[in-house]
């Protein structure tokens, strides 16, 4: 804000000026990071233990390299017309609130398992819609008998189902995060389990 005039005194519009462009210069700077800006590895580093996006990337791209060479999934992709899959809620089964990052989590498995061609995928939108239809708790996980039933009212399947865990230990100064993605695939059908696997991130900061 510009000084008030005092009496007698009449404070040119060129010093207001500077001492407005002066204030700015104290503010906190924004910064666009990304491909295709000046800064593309703005997202490169961590700064908390918390899973950010470049962790749920690394899990969902290191289950899916376990997913592909798989025999269930050489049968998929081998069908004659690809399979129609849903992807249940994942459980949080860390200590921490981290909602936000685990429908970032859910909507990258959606991606992924899309973008392979391989498989259709029920859009999590109708998939809700549907549970509510129906009367199905729409919560963190679903019950065996409840997803097979859900399951067969879309036309799935196979069904993606899992949990995110952690083990946090401390250390003098230093604390560790080992966040654990569970993920597995169930027919519908039989409620058979035809692969599962575990894939790991470490997260670390030092105060």
């Amino acid at each position: 804000m510009c000084p008030r005039r005092l009496p007698g005194v009449a404070l040119s519009g060129v010093l207001c000026l500077g001492l407005l462009l002066a204030s700015f210069g104290c503010a906190p700077r924004a910064m666009r990071g990304g491909e295709g800006t000046a800064n593309p590895e703005l997202d490169a580093p961590a700064l908390s233990v918390t899973l950010d996006r470049e962790d749920i990337n690394y899990l969902v791209a290191d289950y899916l390299a376990r997913l592909e060479p798989s025999p269930f999934w050489k049968k998929v992709k081998s069908a004659r017309k690809p399979p129609l899959v849903a992807i249940w809620p994942i459980m949080n089964a860390t200590s921490q609130h981290i909602d936000d990052q685990m429908l970032t989590l859910l909507s990258s498995v959606e991606t992924a398992l899309v973008n392979t061609g391989d498989v259709r995928v029920v859009a999590r939108s109708s998939q809700e819609d549907l549970a509510r239809e129906i009367g199905i708790q729409h919560g963190p996980a679903f019950d065996p008998a409840s997803a097979r039933r859900l399951g067969r009212q879309l036309g799935a399947q196979y069904y993606f189902t899992g949990k995110v865990t952690s083990v946090d230990e401390k250390l003098s100064k230093l604390r560790r995060v080992q966040y654990s993605l569970f993920l597995q695939v169930v027919e519908v059908e039989t409620g058979l389990i035809l692969f599962q696997n575990e894939v790991t991130r470490s997260k670390a900061v030092q105060r």
